[in-house]
């Protein structure tokens, strides 16, 4: 049986308090289950250019605490936090206060990070794929440890935690929904291990956004993602969440001119690029009934997009919400 469809929001910047809150607070009105940013540091500069990523102006935990304290229901989340970033117990810790402080809405993202210049600007060494895939299963094997009624006993290459119990105890039980996203298959086999929700992601082995993690998200390799994704979930399979970012969303009644132009900067056809799982291009209805075949196709039924599409994608949600 198909899981219900929920929807949500990312963004990476605001100019103020007040327009941070606004962000958060027209989400929630429209009917949006989750509010999210990224986790990424540095500025405009030669770095970010070489990645070919937006500028993230806020800091994920205090903007995620933000918006939870001026909006009432909406879930609060990050895609995803980067590990490396971060004191796995520190992190642990604001998170499981923000999930206390807004009332069990976190929906707490990990990943083990990916954009190769961001690390290398702020002077932090990027480990092997493998090296870091690993530090991030032993983080969220730490975090539901955090969460337990006893006291921690880690003790690993990356974590070393002794007689303390940890605090808050978060309101989700047993522990925050976690998410985990990626695109290789070892990370995903770790997903459909540990997660609640599956973050289906270009493979980002190349360290930059570009053709090479477009070209690993296709419909055929999404296919091979979530067959990943089942080898590491086995049984539990079925109670997982699949979620996917809609980087590309154009609502409107003339798209193809769009697919057309972004077939072509991505070296595909415009047949392609209308089904590629990342892109939604169409009218309100025809991209209803495009997530409706998708789900069915590939059990994804959370779908979030950027903030930018925020109002012109709620009619989607209005129409698609909880169905």
């Amino acid at each position: 049986m198909s899981k219900p469809f929920r929807f949500g929001v990312q963004s990476f910047h605001a100019e103020s308090g007040k327009a941070w809150a606004d962000q958060a607070q027209r989400a929630e009105a429209l009917g949006y289950n989750a509010f999210h940013l990224a986790d990424h540091i540095i500025g405009p500069g030669p770095a970010l250019e070489r990645t070919n990523h937006p500028v993230q102006s806020l800091a994920a935990v205090p903007a995620m605490a933000y918006a939870a304290a001026v909006t009432k229901d909406i879930k609060i989340g990050c895609r995803v936090f980067c590990i490396d970033y971060h004191l796995p117990v520190v992190l642990i810790k604001e998170a499981m206060t923000i999930d206390l402080l807004s009332n069990g809405r976190l929906e707490l993202g990990l990943g083990a990070g990916w954009l190769a210049d961001e690390y290398q600007a702020i002077g932090l060494t990027m480990d092997s794929p493998g090296r870091r895939i690993d530090r991030l299963e032993r983080v969220v094997q730490a975090a539901k440890a955090y969460s337990q009624n006893s006291l921690v006993d880690i003790h690993n290459e990356d974590i070393a935690w002794q007689e303390f119990e940890g605090l808050p105890k978060p309101v989700s039980q047993p522990h925050p929904p976690i998410m985990i996203g990626g695109g290789s298959p070892r990370v995903l086999r770790l997903a459909g291990r540990e997660a609640n929700i599956v973050s289906l992601n270009f493979n980002n082995r190349k360290g930059v956004i570009g053709p090479d993690g477009i070209s690993t998200s296709t419909a055929s390799e999404t296919l091979r993602k979530i067959q990943w994704v089942k080898e590491g979930a086995g049984e539990r399979f079925d109670q997982l969440e699949l979620e996917i970012g809609a980087y590309f969303t154009f609502v409107t009644d003339n798209a193809q001119p769009i697919v057309e132009g972004f077939a072509q900067n991505f070296g595909s056809t415009p047949e392609e690029m209308r089904k590629h799982p990342h892109a939604l291009f169409g009218s309100v209805t025809e991209i209803c009934d495009e997530l409706e075949a998708r789900r069915e196709q590939y059990g994804i039924s959370y779908i979030t997009v950027g903030e930018t599409n925020m109002e012109s994608f709620a009619p989607v949600v209005a129409a698609l919400q909880g169905r």
